[in-house]
């Protein structure tokens, strides 16, 4: 196939009539890589869950385990960069005057990656003019561990991978009264963000507890997905 033929095939197999689609873009490469449509984030389901299938109900030992605390959940995180942030004690609901044998000890469990979104086989013009929908959705379990559980920052960078030209955050507050343990859905659209787009970065902390035992709140199915979308201005 031609260079024209390649061209013509990704605006037709992604419907680009009216996007910029310039002669100097390896048009065989952009339809190789299918930059458009599909999830851009790596191992997006490193607990090996799935959002259709119920969350697993925790476990409880039998006896308490021994040892030191444990902070980071079981799970292949390749393609993640991780982090642990150990938290101090919460005693804010404890009444006054109440004596507390034990509590639980809260960290935080971060994961992070960086998107470059002309490594994945999208064009400047596109990006500049066009400026396609960026989808963002993460799927979290309901582990009800604490009224704070999870959070969500997603930035869209500049070429310089430190100017944030958009940004996303979400940190909801959980209904502890009731007991309720599914799947919940986080998701936003990015649209008339501007000019410069070149990487996501895209962070969510999921809240674990050890108290003789290690408790963890999961996720599955998290994606970043440019749609071939155009933007309102």
């Amino acid at each position: 196939m031609s260079a024209a033929d390649w061209k013509q095939r990704c605006e037709a197999e992604w419907s680009l009539q009216g996007a910029p689609m310039p002669d100097s873009v390896d048009w065989k490469s952009v339809y190789e890589a299918k930059p458009l449509g599909r999830n851009l984030l790596k191992n997006p389901s490193p607990h090996g869950l799935s959002k259709d299938t119920p969350p697993p109900e925790p476990q409880l030992s039998d006896v308490p385990r021994r040892g030191p605390p444990r902070f980071q959940p079981e799970g292949d995180f390749s393609g993640w960069t991780t982090g642990i942030e150990v938290l101090p004690y919460d005693t804010s609901d404890i009444p006054p005057g109440a004596v507390v044998c034990q509590l639980p000890q809260y960290s935080w469990f971060s994961m992070e990656q960086v998107v470059d979104l002309k490594a994945e086989g999208l064009w400047e013009e596109l990006l500049d003019e066009f400026q396609p929908e960026i989808v963002i959705q993460d799927w979290y379990e309901e582990s009800q561990l604490h009224k704070h559980i999870y959070q969500l920052h997603v930035k869209l960078l500049g070429a310089d991978k430190s100017t944030v030209i958009s940004e996303h955050t979400v940190n909801p507050t959980e209904d502890c009264s009731a007991y309720s343990h599914t799947w919940k859905e986080v998701s936003y659209v990015f649209s008339g963000y501007g000019p410069g787009v070149r990487y996501v970065h895209f962070l969510h902390r999921l809240k674990n507890s050890w108290m003789n035992d290690f408790f963890s709140t999961v996720f599955a199915n998290s994606s970043v997905i440019v749609k071939p979308t155009k933007t309102s201005s």
